[in-house]
This record gives C-alpha cells, structure tokens and sequence, in this order.
C-alpha cells in the first residue's frame, strides 16, 4: 500500500509529522492510499482515536483526503506543492508572457493619490477603534455594486481577492467540505482550497462561464460552496453572459445552502456588462480586487454579501489583521474619483490584443479562446512540449498544469505586454509548438 514507508509515531503529532514529512520527501507519492486507522493503530500500538487525530490533523494541512469507503490517500496535488511553482523560467532575451501581469503603462501613476491620502491621514490619523471601512470607499463601492444590479449587503474591504475567498470559506465551512471550482481555474486559488483542508470539485467551462450541467452535478453530490469568476477568468478569458447567468441561477435555486462566492477581479479593465448569480438570498458574495486596473501591489479587494458572511469575515478580520489600512483606502478613493484609470479604453486596449492574437491563431488553425480579460487559452496535445517549444523560439508561457485538474492540457498567453508587431511571430511559434507546422516567412520557428 505504502510501498517500503512504515509511518511511525506514538501520538497524534508524530504520526502526523511521519506522513507529511514523507510526502514533502517523494516517499509518499501523490494517491498513495493510507492504511485503514484500525490496521495502522494495530501496527502501531495505539488507540485508533490517536491515528483518527493524527488523519484528521493531515486532511486540515491539505496533506491527505478521505473518500468515504475507499479510504484515505495523499492528495493528487498536497497543499505543500504550490501550482506557482509550476512554471517557465524566461532567461535573458525570451519574452515572458506567463506571469498574468497587467500592462504597466496602462497603471496609474500612485504617487499622487497616496501623497493625498498621506496628508489626510496627517490631519485625521486613524486610530485603534476607528471604523475599519473608509467611509468615502464605502459609498463608491456600493454605488458601483447596485451599478451592476448586485443584491444590497453591507460592505467589506480584504487585502485583495484571494483574502477576502479564505475569509469567506472559513466562516461557513468545516475541513473536509467539498468546494466546486472552475476546471481550468485560477492556480492560487487551487492551492488555497486543500490548505484549508477542503475538496476540490472540478467544474467544466466554456467561453460562457461554468457549465450548467458541470455545476448540477457537483452540486449534486453534495459540493457546500461554489467559486465562480464571473469576467476575464484565469486562465481562459471567459465571461458568463446573460442566458448562462440565467441557467446557473437555475442550478443554484435546487441547492439553497450551497455558498456562492463570485470573484470580479476583472472589474475596470473588462467591457462586457457583470451578469452576477447573486439573487440576494442564502450565503453569498461578490469580491472585487483593483490589482489588475490600478496594480496588484495594492493588495486591496472589496466585498459585498448577505450580512452574516460580512459580519464573520469582519470579525476574524478583526482578530487578526484588523483592518486594511485606510491609507491605502484612500488612495484607492483617490484613483476612483480622480478617472486615473477609464475601464472603457483600458479594456478596448486588452480587448483588441485578445482578438488579435486569437485571429491570427485561427487563420493558422489553432484553437483559442479569450472572451475578456488580460490572458488567451490555447489547448494543446502536448502541454510539456509545446511550452518547450515556445521556450525554444524565444516565447515564456504559462503551463496549463498550473490551472487543471481533469480538463485537458493547454497553455495560457498573457496578451498584456504584446503590440501589433508581436502577433504573427508569436502566433507562428505557437503555430509550430502544436502543430510542427512552418511560420508564415516560410522558415522553421523552432526545431
């Protein structure tokens, strides 16, 4: 079962330490199945409750999961192995396109907007026991979410996206709750659900946001929340339209007590209209960041949701960080009122990049998708391969395996940093790195 590795330990920390520091090694390979806790705890000398605690401690850690019947096994991808680490090192002189960064000159300058807030903050120092919520922020945030016809709530401000999704999956489930997930998905956000002890539930999706169907039969067996990214999804561009926004919330009245969590990262940089799959009732909530319009070093989200999650994600809030710093608050204020950014032309600027690049892939018979969004999906046979390929013509992209986990192989393009006179090169190398086909001059692009 364990091939030679004898697990070792007389209490529930040291067997627990043998597991996990035998996975982090490659002794225990992911989808080992562990012993049953009674043939362990024999073999052991001690009480099976002592080995229950000790699987329990590694299903919290991510390290393990357990299906029922058919026992406990090392996760596919333990939380101790981040998919960030599942990438392409561009050297010197290959052009990365992997990383997801936005456009650097389509950022707003900052210095101006914290300079503002700075002086406030001079004249107004926020102290222990002031409200966590700058007012101003407060009132655009809503403003902007009753915009976009996103159920009323109270408002709450993370240090970004990924913050705000822990916090809310912490307040409503337990280790060992299944999560639904879009397949391909964001890769941080694949690594964050086993770390918090949780399953991951894969979900199809198409240009359209998650597949009804996909999310009926997660659903079905029992998934207690659903993540969906409602524009410019990682890592394939989709956006749920309007007809699809319909069919999901469909799926969503059959299962009330599934939590749903939508993430709008793509507020400010995407031109399609938000059709959010809130209605208002049961848990749930909407999360937005400003790192990809006004730059992720921000690290500051906001988000809306029925008031219990509110009240729970504030709270823990409280306990640790406490709040998000108003500075950083006002500044953000700031950027909004000041037009810094204008969605609409930052937008039409990724928008025409996408749309290039996927023409330019089809006139060469490949397959791409972008709907919205900074990145283009290509799938590919030969995921390994292709992006060895690129490499080789001087291209860095992003492996699908950072964002997969049952959907087929591919590889994510970030368009932010390309001009018009990158398009046919690189769509020529990504032509020959699935296909062998020639470029467009007629020479070999990599061999």
């Amino acid at each position: 079962m364990l091939g030679g590795y004898r697990i070792k330990g007389r209490r529930a920390a040291e067997i627990a330490a043998s597991v996990e520091g035998a996975v982090g090694r490659g002794d225990l390979e992911p989808g080992q199945v562990l012993p049953p806790m009674r043939e362990l705890a024999q073999e052991l000398g001690v009480n099976p409750n002592t080995v229950a605690a000790a699987y329990r401690t590694l299903r919290e850690r991510g390290v393990i999961e357990t299906a029922g019947r058919r026992g406990s096994r090392v996760r596919s991808r333990p939380a101790s192995t981040a998919r960030d680490a599942i990438r392409v090192e561009a050297p010197e002189g290959v052009r990365d396109l992997s990383l997801g960064n936005p456009d650097r000159a389509l950022l707003p300058a900052l210095a101006g907007a914290f300079a503002a807030a700075a002086a406030r903050a001079d004249r107004e120092p926020v102290m222990y026991a002031d409200a966590a919520l700058e007012p101003d922020l407060e009132v655009l945030s809503r403003a902007a979410f009753d915009a976009d016809g996103i159920p009323d709530g109270p408002v709450a401000v993370t240090s970004g996206s990924l913050d705000a999704i822990e916090r809310i999956l912490a307040a409503h489930l337990r280790p060992g709750d299944a999560v639904a997930v879009e397949d391909p998905g964001w890769g941080a956000l694949l690594d964050l659900i086993p770390a918090l002890g949780l399953r991951t539930v894969p979900v199809a999706v198409d240009d359209e946001g998650p597949e009804p169907d996909a999310v009926e039969r997660a659903l079905g067996e029992g998934v207690r929340a659903l993540i969906v990214t409602d524009r410019a999804q990682n890592p394939t561009g989709a956006a749920i339209s309007a007809s699809r926004a319909r069919a999901l919330r469909a799926v969503l009245r059959k299962h009330p007590a599934v939590l749903l969590i939508e993430d709008d990262h793509g507020h400010g940089i995407v031109d399609l209209p938000l059709h959010p799959l809130a209605t208002g009732k049961g848990s749930w909530a909407l999360v937005r960041s400003v790192a990809k319009a006004y730059g992720p070093d921000l690290r500051l989200a906001v988000m809306t949701g029925d008031a219990v999650t509110v009240d729970r994600v504030l709270g823990r809030q409280r306990l640790g960080p406490g709040w998000v710093s108003r500075i950083v608050q006002r500044a953000v204020v700031e950027l909004w009122t000041s037009g810094a950014v204008v969605p609409s032309e930052v937008a039409a600027d990724y928008a025409r990049r996408r749309d290039a690049l996927i023409g330019a892939l089809g006139r060469r018979g490949i397959e791409a998708t972008g709907r919205s969004g900074l990145n283009v999906w290509v799938p590919v046979p030969d995921e390994t391969g292709a992006v060895a390929r690129l490499l080789h013509a001087g291209w860095a992209v992003a492996p699908g395996a950072r964002f997969r986990i049952e959907a087929p192989p591919g590889v994510r393009i970030t368009v932010a940093a390309l001009d018009e006179a990158d398009i046919a090169p690189l769509a020529d190398a990504v032509a020959y790195a699935v296909q062998g086909r020639r470029g467009s001059t007629g020479r070999t692009l990599a061999t």
